[in-house]
């Protein structure tokens, strides 16, 4: 069974909180709502979003916010990760119960023999591009303060453009930042993983385990979109159909699960679609074989879309790369 991706009102107590620092004002009826709940839906987080960023005016408030989020703002998620013993284990523990933070995407870890990646990638699209910052930002600000400042990441790199200077997210976040890549992601060295936590306390995290552990299983931990998401980036060829049988449900029982969640197959397939051939023109393919990649009738279909989408058509959103 499906339900509503939701995010936890913590959360969203930061962002008021940061709101209220900066001296804007957020509509007095959308606080009021957030104030009484446990768990705010993604809709109400759109919006909370939204306004927090129109008023604030900085391009680079997402990563101003994650610098400054506290554990308690993750609720239980951020006490689990709190106590584990090694990042390596809050690393997991990220990966298993980041939807009690907000199931607004998904965390994925990719290891190697030198290096460890962090990566992260969203459903949402409101505000897309602060948000995600919002997340990475918070994600090595937590990591270097659970480690008492003893983790150094190598690098930072988004799938966005810059929105300011390069130069201005270096320097808030302390570390090299590259944009226009393939996935959002936190790299650092894989015997980084080994460090100790400053706060672990085995026994508390055992408890705790289990007090998230009963939240997910009344969360569902990922929502029917999430699961959408997902098949449409590994199978962007795929239609609705063959999505939702997949899934184990008709078409029309597809479509209004999604309806029910607030979202579409056609947004989040046309969210989708966008992302991978902004991530393919960066790359360098040809138009043609991503128009064949995403499962465009022709070149000239793939254009067309990409101009509804952007604004722009493949050529020129080529010209507009940085070098």
């Amino acid at each position: 069974m499906s339900h509503s991706p939701t995010v936890t009102v913590h959360f969203s107590q930061a962002i008021m909180q940061a709101a209220q620092r900066l001296g804007l004002a957020l509509p007095g009826d959308l606080v009021a709502r957030l104030d009484s709940r446990e768990r705010v839906d993604l809709a109400s987080q759109d919006r909370l979003w939204e306004a927090f960023c129109e008023g604030a005016g900085d391009p680079l408030v997402g990563v101003d916010l994650g610098l400054a989020l506290q554990v308690g703002h993750l609720d239980t998620a951020g006490m689990i990760l709190m106590s584990c013993e090694t990042l390596d284990e809050a690393v997991e523990s990220l990966i298993d119960y980041h939807p009690i933070v907000g199931e607004g995407g998904a965390f994925q870890v990719a290891r190697g023999p030198r290096f460890c990646e962090v990566r992260y990638e969203p459903v949402y699209r409101t505000r897309r591009t602060t948000r995600v910052e919002a997340v990475m930002a918070s994600l090595i600000h937590l990591t270097r303060w659970s480690t008492g400042d003893a983790f150094r990441p190598d690098h930072l790199t988004f799938r966005h453009a810059a929105q300011a200077q390069p130069q201005r997210y270096q320097d808030k976040l302390g570390l090299p930042v590259h944009f226009n890549r393939a996935d959002n992601a936190l790299v650092f060295a894989s015997d980084q993983l080994a460090l100790p936590l400053i706060h672990a306390n085995p026994a508390l995290c055992r408890h705790l385990r289990g007090l998230a552990d009963e939240l997910l299983a009344r969360l569902d931990s990922q929502s029917l979109g999430a699961r959408v998401s997902t098949l449409i980036r590994d199978h962007p060829r795929w239609g609705k159909e063959r999505i939702a049988g997949e899934l184990g449900m008709s078409g029309r029982h597809l479509i209004r699960k999604l309806a029910d969640e607030g979202t579409s197959f056609k947004l989040l397939r046309d969210t989708l679609l966008q992302d991978l051939a902004e991530q393919a023109l960066t790359n360098g393919a040809r138009t043609g074989r991503i128009a064949e990649d995403l499962g465009f009738s022709d070149e000239s279909a793939f254009a067309k879309a990409f101009k509804r989408w952007t604004g722009r058509t493949p050529a020129r959103f080529r010209e507009a790369r940085p070098d």
